[in-house]
């Protein structure tokens, strides 16, 4: 009975019009993830990430651990370890040093002021509910080899070594992290080291993509607009291989004034572009709504219609002319 309520929320989740549009931020993200893509996975034999475990959900998009189900043994953090976390496959300290706004304030910044970041923090496709305490333990290092390691978390068998910063995931896992990490320095442009590329390579050749991936790939394209093509085998990860950038997009366009005498204009990059407020629901058009250019930025969604504003739920501002 259960799994049959699950799958009659899923099948009404796609319409959802709060949902019509990708996440624009990580906390966003964490809600479409759980909802549109893991609601059914909690107790599925894939599990989370790291040590397959499987987990009940709480509140909007957390969960605690069923740690008998995978034999999952505490390090360190038992309160970290009994709950779920969503783990950046390619940590947020790894594209954000990429970008020039966490060199000018850190992660904070970047949220605020890089639409860049803020794109790569909510994608879908790099998120994974996890074991709390891994996913802490894990922190900003690469995944690599872990061999001289002994086993830390009962029977979970992800790695973390801690001397060479490096985690190594589960082997059913391995080629699902690959294509990801894959994914995101091919879309958004970022350098990653020979030595990773080689691994990674080495572990999408050993570990083929699974139905899990394939429908997780699915789920995610569907909210996303695109899927992940090196899951799909559109593209494959080549030594030398030059990232596409196609996620690269460009800061919110503003209003432009001339002068002080000179009437005010809009850029021609905006025309078209209409604003919305997340938190509010008002969205702005930018010819006749004075507050088009006041959201916050870390507010801010965009639409290309205001059917498609509609849709999603939002109205228009009411001082618009």
């Amino acid at each position: 009975m259960k799994r049959i309520i699950v799958a009659l929320a899923l099948s009404f989740l796609p319409s959802l019009p709060a949902f019509a549009t990708p996440p624009a931020t990580f906390t966003e993200a964490k809600i479409v993830a759980k909802q549109q893509v893991y609601l059914d996975q909690a107790d599925s034999a894939m599990g989370e990430l790291y040590c397959g475990c499987k987990w009940t959900w709480v509140g909007k998009s957390g969960g605690r651990i069923d740690a008998e189900s995978c034999g999952l043994k505490t390090r360190k953090q038992e309160t970290r370890a009994e709950r779920t976390e969503w783990e950046h496959i390619v940590t947020a300290w790894t594209f954000g040093h990429q970008r020039e706004c966490w060199q000018n304030g850190g992660r904070e910044h970047c949220v605020d002021d890089d639409p860049v970041f803020r794109a790569m923090e909510a994608d879908l496709f790099n998120l994974y509910p996890s074991v709390g305490e891994v996913n802490g333990d894990r922190s900003n290092f690469n995944y690599g080899m872990a061999s001289g390691v002994a086993p830390q978390y009962g029977q979970c068998k992800t790695k973390v070594d801690f001397d060479q910063r490096a985690a190594e995931p589960r082997d059913e896992v391995k080629g699902l992290v690959a294509r990801t990490t894959f994914y995101m320095f091919d879309r958004y442009q970022l350098n990653m080291s020979r030595q990773q590329q080689q691994l990674l390579m080495a572990w999408d050749k050993q570990y083929p993509v699974t139905p899990w991936e394939q429908e997780r790939n699915k789920r995610i394209a569907a909210i996303m607009g695109h899927a992940n093509p090196f899951v799909t085998g559109e593209r494959s990860w080549t030594p030398g291989y030059k990232p596409a950038g196609d996620g690269i997009v460009n800061p919110i366009p503003q209003r432009v004034a001339k002068s002080a005498s000179a009437p005010e204009v809009i850029s021609t990059a905006s025309t078209g572009v209409i604003i919305g407020n997340r938190n509010s629901h008002v969205y702005h058009l930018p010819s006749g709504c004075p507050s088009y250019d006041k959201v916050a930025t870390k507010n801010q969604i965009t639409f290309g219609s205001e059917s498609e504003a509609e849709a999603a739920g939002f109205r228009k501002a009411g001082n618009c002319r």
